[in-house]
């Protein structure tokens, strides 16, 4: 099992010939959650083959444009193509004033219902049966969020062999003790989960930073993520830029990420002025290995841990 990482947008403030403004997709199961939305979106989603159809929630990082914008297009593409599943949009305070007036002032009629939720407090905004997503607040110049999408543990391996040799056959009771349920065979002897399956094996967890400084809230959101996804707008030359701008350099990136214990860093959000990553990703690779730098459509497959 693994979960597909799509980047549709990685430039800062404006797009680039080749890097569009910002987007994250996370393909789990049937359902996509979007981290922030940037202009053109839904022409990103249709080049990276993203369905406009299925499950979906969309969590927005801040309030600047460059993460916001892509909104009202996404919802006119959306309902011109019919779609009729609830669309869950997450963000903080202001999103809701802005979903209203897109609805209000601009002239096409919505097809489905769009839920907007307003994070006001730190904690889990989205509390699903096999995930939760949690918000963190970061520092911008503005108030922003950092989220980490974090899979619930999965039940352990079972083993069927075992299961045989105490007397349960083939069938529900193997899922009934998957699931955590005590069962008997047919003589009467009862049969705990533990004595066939093996221990709780761990879910995914990936984390988005949004636009920040170094914090120490988001080293702690990200412990031990499979995946971080880090803003490195500027290079460690322009530290002094990159703080008063309220963003990070590679380095402090990758200083987070090593703190945080993190399996594997992925730069984004990068300016107009850098026509190639090289610079930034050498900078992180001093401190952090496991780095890479974003690409718009570039891929990438989250694997879990399937002890």
């Amino acid at each position: 099992m693994s979960i597909q990482v799509i980047f549709l947008g990685t430039a800062a403030s404006i797009p680039t010939v080749s890097r569009a403004l910002p987007s994250v997709v996370v393909k789990r199961k049937n359902e996509i959650l979007m981290f922030d939305c940037g202009e053109g979106v839904q022409r990103q989603m249709i080049k990276a083959g993203v369905g406009f159809h299925k499950k979906m929630k969309v969590f927005v990082s801040h309030m600047h444009g460059d993460h916001v914008l892509g909104l009202p297009g996404l919802l006119q593409t959306m309902s011109l193509l019919d779609r009729t599943q609830k669309l869950e949009i997450y963000g903080p305070v202001g999103i809701r004033a802005f979903i209203d007036g897109i609805e209000r002032t601009v002239q096409f009629v919505l097809t489905f219902p769009v839920e907007t939720d307003e994070i006001e407090n730190e904690g889990v905004v989205c509390d699903e049966k096999e995930y939760y997503v949690q918000a963190a607040r970061i520092d911008h110049v503005i108030p922003s969020l950092a989220y980490a999408l974090v899979e619930r543990p999965r039940p352990g391996r079972f083993n069927p062999e075992r299961a045989r040799a105490l007397g349960i056959p083939e069938g529900p009771l193997w899922s009934r003790l998957q699931h955590g349920e005590k069962v008997n065979t047919a003589t009467g002897k009862e049969i705990r989960p533990q004595q066939v399956v093996g221990a709780p094996r761990p879910g995914i967890k990936i984390v988005y930073s949004g636009d920040t400084r170094p914090i120490k809230s988001l080293v702690k959101l990200g412990e031990n993520a499979d995946l971080l996804i880090h803003e490195a707008t500027l290079d460690d030359e322009l530290l002094t830029r990159a703080q008063e701008d309220g963003h990070s350099t590679p380095s402090q990136a990758a200083e987070t990420a090593k703190k945080a214990k993190v399996k594997r860093l992925i730069l984004t959000h990068l300016s107009s002025r850098y026509k190639s990553a090289e610079l930034l990703l050498g900078q992180a690779r001093k401190i952090f290995r496991n780095v890479d730098v974003a690409e718009d459509f570039m891929k990438i497959e989250v694997p879990a841990l399937d002890a």
